[in-house]
């Protein structure tokens, strides 16, 4: 039996395991998806266990999308580009951490009709904010525009990222911050605000500023939270009458493209997409 985990704190309410187990079951892999609970203490042992021979790879979440990569051995082009791993590939002895979440946003938003954006606001500076700003580029995005509770770190990013999306300006601001007067304008003009946050998961309080800020943007904007749940950014949002729309469907895109590079094979992507939604 070969082994695929996901490896993060917390992940006990993924619901990967249902869709990739769904997925190896309908290829005729004896393959098995689980959770490995992974606290950051104990990151390098669970990356020496990736070598055994049993093992085709993991996925990687929060909060270790950017701490995995020096454990590993290769960096594909996409991970590089993001300057974070969410996949993770075993090559024969070798480790090669990949990057799909930004693709799989990229295919989340095309589905729904959403794939020429000129301006995209993301909240957050971590792993999933670096894929949510690669995936806005390869929707048409001109302008991203970061805004963190620090600052720095929203600086940080997108210095980093400029060196990979050159054809997109990158700006940066303060969320919490009392002179925001350029980022106010940008959410008045935004086409898309992305949740790339890990605030509104269960375990998680709300948003302090998720009213504030939906006050900002224009009519039409699409609010969008990679959290698969639906949380109080969506709920207020739909109350403003905004198009919503949650992290299902990056889940189930980048799932699709991490279970091709694992297996070699075309993802069943309805039947992942079943499983994905309980059906």
């Amino acid at each position: 039996m070969q082994r695929v985990g996901l490896i993060g704190d917390p992940v006990a309410h993924s619901r990967s395991p249902a869709m990739q187990n769904a997925a190896f079951a309908a290829v005729g892999l004896t393959a098995r998806y689980e959770v490995w609970p992974t606290p950051p203490y104990a990151l390098a042992q669970r990356a020496a266990a990736l070598r055994t021979a049993d093992v085709l790879g993991a996925n990687v979440t929060i909060p270790h999308k950017r701490a995995i990569m020096p454990l590993l051995d290769e960096l594909a082009p996409t991970a590089q580009a993001v300057g974070a791993v969410n996949t993770i590939v075993h090559v024969g002895d070798r480790l090669v951490g990949h990057n799909t979440d930004a693709a799989g946003l990229a295919a989340a938003l095309g589905a729904i009709g959403w794939d020429d954006v000129e301006m995209g606001i993301v909240l957050g500076a971590g792993g999933a904010a670096r894929a949510a700003c690669a995936a806005l580029q390869q929707v048409g995005a001109r302008t991203v525009c970061v805004l963190a509770r620090q600052p720095e770190a929203a600086r940080d990013l997108t210095d980093e990222l400029a060196t990979h999306l050159r054809d997109v300006a990158l700006l940066w601001g303060d969320l919490a911050g009392t002179d925001a007067s350029v980022w106010r304008r940008m959410l008045a003009n935004a086409d898309i605000l992305i949740n790339a946050t890990p605030v509104g998961m269960a375990q998680q309080p709300d948003m302090p500023l998720s009213a504030a800020v939906l006050d900002m943007v224009r009519a039409g904007t699409l609010v969008l939270d990679l959290i698969t749940a639906d949380t109080p950014l969506l709920v207020a949002a739909r109350a403003r009458e905004l198009p919503t729309l949650n992290g299902l469907p990056m889940l189930l895109h980048q799932g699709a493209l991490a279970f091709t590079l694992w297996t070699g094979q075309r993802a069943p992507l309805e039947v992942m997409r079943t499983a994905l939604l309980g059906g």
